[in-house]
């Protein structure tokens, strides 16, 4: 289990001891990876409704700010856990030992 709560991360595995944050600013590239799906989901929603004109723009703008908001708190945690898998897939350690 990563997460005690919502927001709040453990610092270490359970079960193999693995330290999550490997050094200070770790997770800002987790940052990354919530802005650009955040940033991409809201653009291909506006171009969408753009295209079919399906709501209006007041309401279109009213919706992709609620999303916006929402959106990234809500993937906050997928978003470490992607973080933290790719850094492991990319950058292979060992199990840290302190």
């Amino acid at each position: 289990m990563l997460f005690l709560g919502w927001f709040h991360m453990r610092s270490r595995c359970d079960w193999c001891g693995l330290i999550y944050e490997r050094e200070p600013g770790f997770f800002l590239g987790s940052i990354y990876v919530n802005y650009a799906l955040t940033a991409l989901l809201t653009t291909v929603a506006y171009i969408a409704n753009m295209a079919t004109g399906a709501v209006s723009e007041k309401w279109m703008l009213g919706l992709l700010t609620a999303f916006c908001v929402l959106f990234p708190a809500w993937f906050f945690r997928y978003a470490r856990s992607l973080w933290m898998g790719f850094d492991q897939y990319w950058d292979p350690r060992a199990e840290d030992k302190d």
